[in-house]
């Protein structure tokens, strides 16, 4: 069976198998199985030994230590309070402004996104924290559901991010080490949240009724106060955000290493905040043990998948198809970025990462596009996976702690304008490419 016929038949079975509601990582596995099989003549021996020498060459990947680790700091600090207490500041310096409190909920969404790194604890934090508070005041049910599922997705894009770290563990390029990839994704990550900032403001502005300011007897505290309020929130995290970023950037520690300094970072802000006992370690390790094996397990299979991929000829296939077609690069890249964004609505982010990079990144390779700043194209448009129906998973996370009254067609509804916003992100970022290269540069060509 030729090799386009192989690719057309692995890509349909998949798709048809995730619909069908399958877990994805076993899936993923099952597919390469089944056509590593057909492609070689049914040599079960070979197709284990291709399947166990990816499995421990997964395991023996020092970046992808940082996994677990990052994912039980950001478990540590969701039950620290330390958003709360930022939330309940802002709500005071910010509520006074037409969209103050959409306003308040991105910048304390960006902070924590800078220390958890996990969609699910931002969507669902500030869900249960913003939520209940914006309906209360007034704010409309689409646009209240469209700040929090969209500010909560900064958490994958603004490092320390879980999907950086993974990006870095699959690519064997200097340009996209773990600690390029976090310089790199700090301006981006920033775009984002000022156009939300900026489409939150211009859209209270003409239509106030929809985002009113709070009344001015739940603003009572003078200048100094909000000051002093906002500081003793605000510092504690970006203590942290800055030990764990700075040691990385810096060169002083590896992204492993930085990622064990934020679990002890993060254990130290709770126990501050007298939030650190055996019931809140219990709680943070076992879900820290949940999220790391559904991650490994996403890992283990989407590697089978592109490497049986490959190894039958896919890879060159889609590379003939994409490149031999006479399209400038452009049209390419487009073409690419089409694909992960139409994935994003089916498929996990990680299954995607590691299905797509092997096959794009040669491709971009071949195209002369500078690995860095192709790698966060894929990220930030990847980051639009968690906001597109049917499958976006901020808005099931947001459904599971709405508001009484607000229901998915509200949800569905308020993502819209943020998907074009970081569509629109996404573009600002292939036209301006120093958005992404500035800081990498500054920091590591020397």
């Amino acid at each position: 069976m030729s090799p386009e016929i192989l690719t057309v038949l692995m890509f349909v079975t998949l798709i048809i198998a995730i619909a069908l509601g399958h877990p994805l990582a076993y899936t993923l596995a099952a597919v390469a199985a089944l056509f590593g099989l057909i492609d070689n003549s049914f040599n079960v021996p070979m197709l284990f030994d291709m399947f166990a020498n990816n499995s421990w060459g997964l395991m023996q990947n020092y970046v992808i230590v940082a996994v677990p680790l990052f994912i039980m700091m950001a478990q540590v600090l969701d039950r620290s309070k330390v958003s709360e207490k930022l939330f309940e500041s802002l709500y005071i310096v910010l509520g006074g402004l037409k969209g103050g409190l959409g306003l308040a909920v991105v910048v304390v969404s960006t902070v924590f996104a800078a220390t958890t790194g996990i969609i699910g604890a931002s969507v669902v934090a500030m869900g249960l924290m913003a939520g209940p508070a914006l309906i209360k005041k007034g704010y409309q049910k689409e646009l209240t559901s469209g700040i929090i599922c969209a500010s909560g997705t900064l958490g994958i894009l603004i490092p320390p991010s879980i999907m950086l770290v993974v990006y870095g563990g699959l690519t064997g390029f200097k340009e996209t080490s773990v600690g390029n990839l976090f310089a790199g994704a700090i301006l981006p990550g920033i775009l984002l949240a000022a156009l939300y900032f900026l489409y939150i403001t211009i859209l209270c502005h003409f239509k106030p009724q929809i985002g009113p300011p709070i009344a001015e007897s739940d603003r009572t505290c003078s200048a100094a106060q909000k000051w002093s309020m906002t500081l003793k929130s605000l510092v504690p995290p970006l203590g942290l955000i800055l030990t764990v970023m700075g040691t990385i950037l810096s060169g002083i520690a590896t992204p492993t290493e930085a990622a064990a300094l934020g679990v002890v970072g993060a254990m130290a802000l709770a126990l501050a905040n007298r939030q650190l006992n055996w019931r809140v370690l219990k709680e943070a390790s076992l879900a820290t043990y949940k999220t790391t094996a559904m991650i490994m397990m996403l890992f283990i299979g989407g590697k089978f998948f592109s490497t049986v991929f490959l190894s039958l000829g896919g890879g060159d296939v889609v590379a003939n198809f994409l490149l031999g077609g006479g399209l400038n690069r452009y049209m390419v890249l487009t073409i690419m970025m089409a694909i992960v964004f139409f994935m994003g609505m089916f498929i996990d982010w990680a299954a995607i990462l590691l299905v797509t990079v092997p096959i794009f990144t040669p491709i971009a390779m071949e195209l002369d596009f500078n690995p860095l700043w192709f790698a966060m194209l894929m990220c930030v448009n990847l980051q639009t996976s968690f906001l597109t129906p049917p499958f976006g998973y901020a808005l099931f996370y947001f459904k599971g702690v709405a508001p009484e009254g607000v229901n998915i067609g509200h949800i569905y509804r308020g993502i819209i304008p943020f998907v074009a916003l970081q569509l629109l992100g996404l573009v600002l970022l292939a036209i301006f490419p120093q958005i992404i290269t500035w800081l990498p540069d500054v920091l590591f060509s020397h």
